[in-house]
C-alpha cells in the first residue's frame, strides 16, 4: 500500500507542477487584472539588482516553483517503481517527501488558494500514510 500512496502522491505533486507552468507560459492566469501593474513590474529591478526587472524575476520565480514540484514525482515514482526497496529501507527516502510536501502545504495555506491546497493536502496524506506504513 506505501507503494500506491507514494505514486498517488507524487502524481498529484506532477499534476500542480505541470499545470503550473503551462499557466506560467501558455497563459495570462499569473497576470494582474490591471495591467498598469504588470507594466510597473516590468519597468523597475529589484533592489538586488538592475539586470532584471520584477516581472521578469515573477515569470522565473513560477518556472523554477513549477520545477521544485515536478522533481518530487520525476524522483520518487521511478523510485517507487523500480526501486521500492531503497524507500523501504531508508528512513530519509521515506520521510523526505512528507517534509517537502508539510513545507509546500504550509506555503498554500499562507500565499495561494483553494485548489494547490487541497492537491498538496491530499498529497501529503497520501505521504505521510506511506512513511508511517514504512517505519512500523
Amino acid at each position: 500500500m506505501a507503494q500506491i500512496l507514494i505514486i498517488i502522491a507524487a502524481s498529484i505533486f506532477g499534476l500542480l507542477g505541470a499545470v503550473h507552468l503551462f499557466y506560467t507560459f501558455a497563459t495570462n492566469k499569473f497576470t494582474p487584472y490591471n495591467l498598469s501593474v504588470k507594466e510597473a513590474m516590468e519597468g523597475i529591478s529589484p533592489v538586488l539588482t538592475k539586470e532584471t526587472t520584477i516581472w521578469k524575476a515573477w515569470v522565473g520565480f513560477n518556472a523554477s516553483h513549477s520545477l521544485g514540484a515536478l522533481l518530487v514525482p520525476a524522483f520518487y515514482i521511478p523510485l517507487a517503481m523500480s526501486h521500492f526497496t531503497i524507500i523501504e529501507e531508508s528512513l530519509w527516502f521515506s520521510w523526505l517527501p512528507v517534509g517537502v510536501s508539510l513545507s509546500y502545504l504550509y506555503l498554500a495555506k499562507k500565499y495561494w488558494f483553494k485548489i494547490p491546497f487541497i492537491g498538496i493536502l491530499v498529497s501529503t496524506l497520501c505521504f505521510i500514510g506511506a512513511a508511517i506504513e514504512l517505519s512500523v
